[in-house]
């Protein structure tokens, strides 16, 4: 089946150094606590109890009368001093044309036998569904054919629609089911499309609004994972708003009258179980895979049999699973595992049959199949994985360096690697594939080198470009460099500098610090076209931080950061703050930083712990209140993360970090910038509106902005995405520049 891939992966770069971190004197917080604990910190960690000290509960309610008061206000004021801002006309000019470029790579999608794209632009800026093919989009003019025009649907039926995906059957791809949110919700309708007719199907699967989990079985029948309603007075969703039971749904057919053939329990976590088809060159289905989240991070995986029955299978609690060759499995194990007496090292990739992962077999035969495709040495991680007919395709990553290798199944003998030929100290992201072609997107990139989108295909050790993006920012003026700071426990913690070429190491250059440090997301190094011309091309310096609890090297890297070490991955950012002012890169009144989604509990928690660091924060959609994220939908399937405050111990330790009960009104705190979204239903608006609340009542300057439609994502309308970038950027010029 084809997912429809709506964004171009995000890669990785460059050389090292290092240095010693200078010796940590006494912040203000610690100054302060020695004072006593902050005002509103609960006199104790139970849920009611931090309830009881929290005097901003009303915020929570999304549309609640005082709430959108506090949001009007707060916008009000702080428009008045972005938008107000002299720069923010260009800034939101500049941006708009960048994003709404007509010269951008489409990013592509293999649909049947052609190419498929989804497409926004000043005209269209819901964009439109459409395709080609590969000959036609090669070439500089491609003849697009329009699939589905988003903008005119919303029109024609009044709705604020957001394209988030097709999900076509193969081998032929005619018919597909389409995703669509309603102002930019995580949440979606489903509907059958029809690609030859270009219609929807009347009569057709056509599912309400959910955080749907949905495959193709058959032509005729779906896997869905989904709300089915209340059972027995009780709810068939997770306390995180996601699915625990799977059933197949005919065509004809009621959710209510839908056949059960999988059941987790409500109390499991993570984001719900999810069906995966998996089917070889010609469409045949091979293997069906059920996903039971436990957590966050653990897992039960369980295989369905054409009868319908379900096996577990005997794979670890931690694992990816990427695909099925035939009977054979191709996943990696996030934790070290053994099987058959072998024991096989965290982040490798890894093939085994179906059958000898049974957990219900009675015979003994072994397979004569080889089961390591590839293990990472240190400093190494698997990156993207795509499954092909006989051969697997896998993006590496060496010191957070690109790397690009085809991995041939010869059985009993072995995978044989094969290492494609990719540009030097770039980043490296794999786009969609197909197994009847044998071919996989392949897009390159760095700090101040755009994309370039190529085809990988079986055979060769080289790569065919089919489209390369022009510059949108003057990149001569800039180099990038990596380096390494020292952190708390010695770790040594990979940074990268894109600076001007001529800068003076004197602490005066306005630098800004990404960070995220959590989900085993790894920030690799991207061209970011609105940074490079709001913001480098202005002269200022841009930090990418690769802390602990992201995957820059593997599960390891990750789990180090979990549950009760989560202050390592703070401790890893203050590192590189400190990192930079001894280089002379900038100083605690140029240096700024930002973070979105996990990235504002990195950034909330930075301001909280080091305000003495940083002069500006963009903390954009964040977490915030730790101690009731598992209140806020969907926060309860990011227990495995961050562990949980119903918890005594758990939530002792959170406390100890969490921004919002560690705000002090006797700390001097720079004007933070806080953003989010009313529409967001990943992480809670009410998150960034407490926080906001707070400060005011504790006399702290700050702004907060929050957008009335466009999901976490921010995927909704680029037009609107600009004026989002030109409030960043104004804010942090205000900051850092002036």
């Amino acid at each position: 089946m084809r997912h429809l891939i709506l964004s171009a992966a995000i890669p990785a770069l460059l050389l090292g150094a290092c240095a010693t971190a200078p010796a940590a004197t006494e912040s203000p917080v610690q100054q302060a606590a020695e004072r006593g604990p902050p005002p509103h910190f609960p006199r104790d960690l139970t849920p009611a109890g931090v309830a009881a000290a929290d005097d901003h509960l009303a915020l929570e309610q999304v549309d609640g009368a005082e709430a959108m008061a506090f949001v009007a206000e707060e916008n009000r004021k702080s428009l008045a001093v972005l938008t107000g801002d002299p720069r923010y006309e260009t800034f939101r000019a500049e941006a708009q044309a960048i994003l709404t470029a007509t010269d951008r790579i489409p990013s592509p999608s293999f649909l049947g036998d052609g190419v498929g794209n989804f497409w926004q632009d000043a005209t269209n800026p819901k964009g439109v569904w459409r395709r080609t093919s590969l000959d036609s989009y090669r070439t500089e003019t491609p003849r697009w054919e329009t699939l589905l025009d988003i903008d005119a649907l919303s029109k024609a039926e009044g709705k604020d629609w957001v394209f988030k995906g097709a999900d076509c059957l193969a081998p032929d791809d005619a018919r597909c089911l389409i995703m669509l949110s309603d102002g930019g919700k995580d949440a979606v309708v489903v509907r059958e499309f029809d690609i030859p007719t270009k219609r929807f199907v009347d009569g057709g699967f056509n599912l309400p609004e959910g955080k749907h989990r949905i495959e193709w079985l058959d032509r005729d029948t779906l896997l869905v994972a989904t709300d089915f309603g209340p059972e027995n007075g009780k709810p068939t969703l997770t306390e995180s708003g996601y699915p625990f039971i799977v059933k197949t749904l005919k065509r004809g057919q009621t959710l209510a009258q839908a056949t059960e053939v999988y059941r987790g329990e409500q109390g499991d976590g993570g984001y719900g179980v999810s069906p995966s088809v998996y089917r070889d060159k010609d469409g045949k289905v091979t293997a069906v895979i059920i996903t039971r989240p436990l957590d966050t991070f653990r897992s039960e995986t369980w295989a369905m049999a054409h009868d319908g029955s379900t096996r577990k299978l005997a794979l670890p609690d931690r694992v990816s699973v990427f695909g099925a060759q035939g009977d054979l499995l191709i996943f990696s194990n996030d934790e070290a595992w053994t099987f058959n007496g072998i024991v096989y090292k965290p982040g490798s990739l890894l093939s085994m049959p179906l059958n000898s992962l049974r957990t219900d077999r009675n015979d003994l035969s072994i397979s004569n199949q080889a089961a390591l495709i590839y293990e990472p040495a240190a400093r190494q991680s698997l990156g993207d994985v795509r499954v092909l007919d006989r051969q697997v395709v896998a993006s590496l990553s060496e010191n957070v360096a690109g790397r690009l290798a085809v991995f041939e199944n010869r059985g009993e003998f072995g995978w044989r690697r094969q290492d494609v030929t990719v540009p030097q100290n770039i980043a490296v992201g794999l786009g969609d594939s197909s197994k009847s072609k044998g071919e996989v997107f392949v897009s390159t990139q760095g700090f101040l080198t755009p994309p370039t989108l190529s085809l990988a295909s079986v055979g060769s050790t080289s790569l065919t470009e089919l489209k390369a993006a022009p510059a949108k920012f003057d990149a001569s003026t800039h180099v990038v460099e990596q380096y390494e700071a020292t952190s708390t426990d010695g770790t040594k913690i990979p940074y990268f500098i894109t600076r001007p070429r001529d800068m003076k190491l004197d602490g005066s250059n306005p630098t800004i610090m990404l960070g995220y440090g959590g989900f085993q997301v790894s920030l690799n190094p991207a061209y970011k076209p609105e940074m490079g011309k709001l913001w480098l091309e202005r002269g200022g310096v841009f930090v990418q931080a690769n802390i602990r609890g992201g995957g820059e090297f593997g599960p390891d890297w990750h789990q180090a950061a979990l549950d009760g070490n989560r202050q390592r991955a703070f401790d890893d950012f203050a590192a590189v703050a400190r990192d930079l002012e001894q280089r002379g890169v900038t100083s605690p009144r140029r240096l700024g930083i930002y973070g979105r989604s996990n990235g504002g509990v990195l950034t909330s928690v930075s301001i909280t712990e080091h305000p003495e660091l940083f002069n500006a924060a963009v903390i954009e959609s964040p977490l915030v209140d730790m101690l009731r994220y598992h209140e806020l939908p969907a926060g309860a399937s990011w227990i495995g993360e961050y562990g949980d405050p119903r918890i005594p111990e758990e939530a002792a330790w959170i406390a100890k970090y969490s921004a919002y009960q560690q705000l002090r009104p006797d700390v001097t705190y720079p004007r933070v910038y806080l953003t989010t979204n009313t529409r967001d239903d990943r992480v809670h608006p009410g998150h960034a509106r407490k926080f906001a609340a707070r400060l005011g009542d504790q006399g702290h300057d700050h702004l907060y902005y929050e957008d009335t439609a466009g999901g976490h994502s921010n995927d909704a309308d680029p037009v609107a995405n600009a004026r989002r970038w030109a409030r960043h950027y104004v804010y942090l010029a205000q900051q850092l520049m002036d």
